[in-house]
């Protein structure tokens, strides 16, 4: 099957180019070109870890505007979505946890930016229903709270169950350990948290990893991300990898 599609110049549905499969960019900004205002981001990442760090720094470059975010947190407020929402390039954030970006308090506080807060839970299964195809779900996750107000609500034996409507996006953005050089993705211990799902539900997704080696090189059994949901690929630089609240402790017992 893979000779076949190779003598016709494609293999799974993706162009094949001189370098393989055509889904190596040199950096983000050329990986996001094509990114537009008004556009559903979904973003990987919890906490500060396993962020997308040049996909943000390279959508504040190229000035989008009227974004909506999908993402546990907003960052903090010089570092991650934060430094988007200092340039005013969000007007709406999905998240389940905003607590550490002052920024995000103050304009959420003024009006000037929408927030649909979702439990963590149903956030994460929102997103891995809307990358399977599955349009709604029924959850007991916020029966008889604020999250459930203009929501169906069922009673399924005997419980009640809140519908959610599952998450997709215009464009993915995850952060990556490794990647071949067809996207199959390998992420690196706790860096992995949301960017499964996320990577699934994006019309277009862009991983940026921090090494890229040839196809057959990565244990098919290690695999996280397989390489069919990924569109882009880019070698990450710079990356800060910080700590989000440094604690100590004085020495002895």
């Amino acid at each position: 099957m893979y000779r076949w599609w190779r003598r016709r110049g494609r293999y799974c549905g993706t162009d094949l180019d001189m370098n393989g499969f055509g889904k190596v960019f040199p950096d983000a900004k050329s990986a996001l070109k094509d990114i537009k205002d008004g556009m559903t981001i979904l973003s990987g990442g919890f906490g500060l870890c396993g962020l997308a760090e040049n996909c943000i720094s390279a959508i504040k470059e190229l000035g989008v505007k009227n974004l909506t975010f999908v993402s546990n947190n907003a960052g903090v407020d010089d570092f991650g979505i934060g430094i988007l929402l200092h340039t005013n390039q969000v007007k709406k954030m999905i998240s389940s946890y905003v607590g550490e970006n002052k920024t995000f308090e103050k304009q959420f506080l003024s009006g000037q930016l929408e927030v649909e807060l979702t439990p963590q839970g149903t956030l994460a299964e929102k997103i891995r229903a809307g990358g399977a195809g599955i349009p709604a779900f029924f959850t007991p996750t916020g029966v008889g709270t604020l999250v459930a107000q203009g929501k169906e609500v069922r009673q399924i034996d005997g419980r009640n169950y809140v519908l959610e409507k599952s998450i997709t996006g215009d464009f993915a953005i995850v952060k990556a350990w490794k990647a071949d050089k067809f996207g199959n993705l390998v992420y690196r211990k706790t860096a992995r948290n949301f960017n499964p799902v996320m990577a699934t539900a994006g019309k277009i997704t862009v991983a940026e990893v921090e090494e890229i080696v040839e196809i057959g090189e990565l244990d098919p059994d290690n695999i996280h991300t397989p390489g069919v949901y990924v569109n882009r690929i880019f070698k990450s630089k710079g990356l800060e990898k910080r700590i989000e609240n440094k604690t100590v402790r004085n020495g002895g017992n």
